[in-house]
């Protein structure tokens, strides 16, 4: 069931329950994938969208030698190829994280739910614009920010959509992406993601434990990294202060990978 889709939508607006009920039966078609694989390629003409369920994803672009710059993080709730429904060509990549699994949405359904339901169709259209200000605020990151600040701006960034679709509580969340995945992220090396990682340790602004990363400071870790939460527009749209509601399932948390 998208439960997490359905968090993820209502933040722009509530939903009646007949279009709840539309959005569940679009994402029937269920597929399961392993860590490491490909759900679009750059160049892609895709047929249908991939709505994430369970596990991380990522897109990403590769350099011809090789090298990959990852772009944002996709997590359960967010449809991580809608520009193949919009444009119909796709000019990244989109590979998992993890294992996990993805609802495989036929464009013509998909076309059909937003006709039908203009709420939804508005929803959509407003978490694209919500995904290109957070590409904007990671372009910032990597012009202008140290890495201690990028690296604080992302954990801070991350506590804050995990928390919409009820996977962070109290500052805490599992966070399944590797010191190289992170590094790939934020345009710097592994030994350097280490090191500032140990120093935000150090200096008491987060903690991680038992496969979990907590905010121990969440105003400091805000300042270390220049962080405000005003592009993520999280209830502006709806009208409310922070999350929806508390009625939608919690989703299965997922092992911390950041030791690896």
């Amino acid at each position: 069931m998208p439960h997490s889709l359905i968090r993820h939508l209502e933040q722009f607006g509530p939903l009646s329950e007949v279009e709840k009920h539309a959005l569940e039966g679009a994402a029937t078609r269920v597929r399961v994938f392993g860590p490491d694989q490909d759900l679009v390629s750059d160049g892609d003409r895709p047929t249908d969208c991939k709505l994430i369920l369970s596990g991380f994803a990522c897109t990403y672009k590769l350099l011809p030698d090789g090298r990959r710059q990852i772009m944002s993080f996709q997590i359960p709730g967010d449809i991580c190829d809608l520009q193949g429904f919009f444009l119909g060509e796709m000019d990244y990549a989109i590979g998992t994280l993890t294992a996990g699994r993805v609802a495989v949405i036929p464009h013509e359904e998909l076309l059909d739910l937003t006709e039908t339901h203009p709420r939804i169709a508005r929803a959509l259209s407003q978490s694209t614009f919500v995904d290109a200000a957070i590409f904007r605020e990671w372009m910032v990151g990597l012009g202008r920010r140290s890495a201690y600040a990028r690296i604080a701006h992302l954990l801070c960034e991350m506590g804050q959509r995990l928390q919409v679709i009820g996977l962070a509580q109290n500052g805490s969340y599992d966070l399944p992406v590797t010191q190289t995945e992170l590094a790939d992220a934020l345009g710097l090396t592994t030994v350097h993601v280490n090191r500032t990682l140990q120093q935000l340790r150090h200096e008491g602004l987060i903690t991680v434990r038992g496969g979990t990363v907590t905010l121990s400071d969440p105003e400091g870790l805000k300042q270390a990294g220049e962080f405000d939460p005003g592009y993520l527009h999280v209830g502006r749209m709806n009208g409310i202060d922070g999350p929806p509601s508390k009625h939608l399932q919690r989703q299965e948390p997922h092992a911390l990978r950041l030791e690896r």
